[in-house]
């Protein structure tokens, strides 16, 4: 004799799929104004894990946004771009320096903006790293990507990179790293002058 197998309830199979297939879907942090929303318990967690890389006022961190201004936190590894007239505001991902003893912060500007960048390593780099080379030209495999903002501050940079694995992590060697699509936007929104905060 043949099992009877129970009848499926339709609208709560349609529901709990609907459920699931949201949760796989929906990004990790969905923001709404100051506020951070999460839509599951998987989520939940990003939340403490990833509570710091959210939507900030600039008030706290500039008198003016004359030129704009760009605040990089580097213990969320995220980078924040206002424009002058407020109808801007832009949160990036970044890769932040590997260690303490090669960050550094403060006030500091953008004082050129490369389109194509050549590399040279510092001598701080060539002694670290005898192996690399004096100089790289621009292109697939120079470590500045695409576009790079100078900083007042010597060697320091914010630029792109092609080794997408470094976004998010502890691991340029002083500069702030974007994906290049990123720093590709930054560089048109930003120009020489414009204000940059380092905390």
């Amino acid at each position: 004799m043949q099992k009877k197998i129970p009848a499926i309830d339709r609208r709560g199979f349609l529901k709990t799929s609907m459920i699931a297939t949201g949760a796989l879907a929906t990004p990790a942090i969905a923001q709404t104004g100051d506020t951070v929303e999460f839509r599951s318990e998987i989520s939940r967690t990003v939340e403490r894990n990833a509570s710091s890389f959210r939507a900030l006022e600039w008030q706290p961190y500039f008198s003016n946004l004359r030129q704009g201004a760009i605040l990089v936190d580097t213990t969320s590894r995220a980078l924040h771009y206002w424009s002058e007239d407020e109808s801007i505001y832009k949160l990036y991902p970044t890769s932040v320096p590997m260690t303490e003893d090669l960050t550094r912060r403060g006030r500091t500007q953008i004082t050129k903006r490369v389109d194509g960048p050549d590399w040279r390593p510092t001598p701080a780099m060539k002694k670290r790293n005898p192996e690399w080379p004096d100089y790289m030209p621009p292109g697939p495999d120079n470590p500045m990507g695409t576009h790079a903002l100078h900083l007042s501050w010597t060697y320091y940079r914010i630029h792109g990179t092609h080794d997408t694995r470094k976004i998010g992590r502890r691991s340029s060697n002083g500069c702030i790293g974007l994906y290049n699509e990123h720093i590709a936007e930054l560089f048109e929104m930003s120009e020489v002058g414009t204000q940059v905060l380092l905390i």
